[in-house]
């Protein structure tokens, strides 16, 4: 039951986080791009950058802030991530950075953050 409310309130939160990004002048290119190594919430282009976005919601603040949830681990899968799907595509010479989109759903209104370029790339 416990997963079933978690999946819930991400599938959730990237809903609310593609229509806040689109909003913001993001043109969303996939939304849960799988792939052998994993998935990606949100690829967007954001001018002539391409963004790997990842979308953490909660639905209080009680287990600390969603963006804290987006530890070493997760920004070097980001980054393993981000290079397959480059590499796939035949994307070369684009600036690509990894934002985070951090949902904290309230019944006054959700919080939604935004923060650009939230991590550097990571090699193996």
């Amino acid at each position: 039951m416990k997963d079933i409310t978690r999946i819930t309130t991400g599938k959730e939160g990237e809903k609310i986080a593609a229509a806040f990004l689109k909003k913001n002048g993001y043109r969303i290119s996939d939304i849960n791009f799988r792939c052998p190594l994993g998935e990606v919430d949100i690829v967007a282009r954001e001018n002539k950058e391409i963004v790997f976005v990842e979308v953490k919601t909660r639905k209080s603040n009680k287990l600390g802030y969603p963006e804290q949830a987006v530890g070493m681990r997760k920004q070097k899968k980001m980054s393993q991530l981000a290079l397959w799907y480059l590499q796939k595509r035949k994307i070369a010479d684009v600036a690509a950075r990894f934002d985070v989109v951090a949902i904290t759903l309230c019944p006054e209104g959700d919080d939604i953050k935004l923060i650009k370029n939230a991590f550097d790339f990571i090699g193996t």
